[in-house]
């Protein structure tokens, strides 16, 4: 299954992408300010462009797995999104993403590689789960 990653913030939103079969992630990009109309558009564009099955979001939560503002503006996100794309979305704790991808080197802007290590934690949960 082909899924698309979010790593959503207010300014910009790192985007990666899986491959086919749901192995491995990729950076693609970024959106800026993906919660408005243009934003969303663009991201039903990469979903549709991409033919993703599925997107999958990062949710901020605290250090001890609570709730935030933060998770909160993402969960309004993820409403927004859900009207604009014509795939599941579903929220994906997203805890030390941005840590990992300030350790990774790489020419992808780090909300990408965020979005990719958010993308590589999913996707092996759910092989672990079949």
């Amino acid at each position: 299954m082909k899924v698309l990653a979010l790593d959503y913030g207010s300014a910009r939103t790192g985007v990666a992408v899986s491959d086919p079969t749901g192995t491995l992630a990729r950076p693609l990009g970024i959106v800026e300010r993906a919660a408005t109309e243009d934003g969303l558009a663009e991201l039903e564009r990469l979903a549709r462009e991409q033919e993703v099955e599925r997107i999958v979001v990062g949710l901020p939560l605290t250090l001890r797995g609570e709730r935030g503002e933060q998770a909160a503006e993402t969960e309004r996100f993820v409403e927004a999104l859900r009207g604009a794309v014509g795939v599941p979305v579903e929220l994906y704790d997203e805890r030390f993403t941005t840590d990992l991808a300030q350790q990774t080197a790489g020419s992808a802007p780090e909300d990408a590689l965020a979005a990719a290590h958010l993308l590589t934690t999913y996707l092996e949960w759910c092989a672990a789960r079949s």
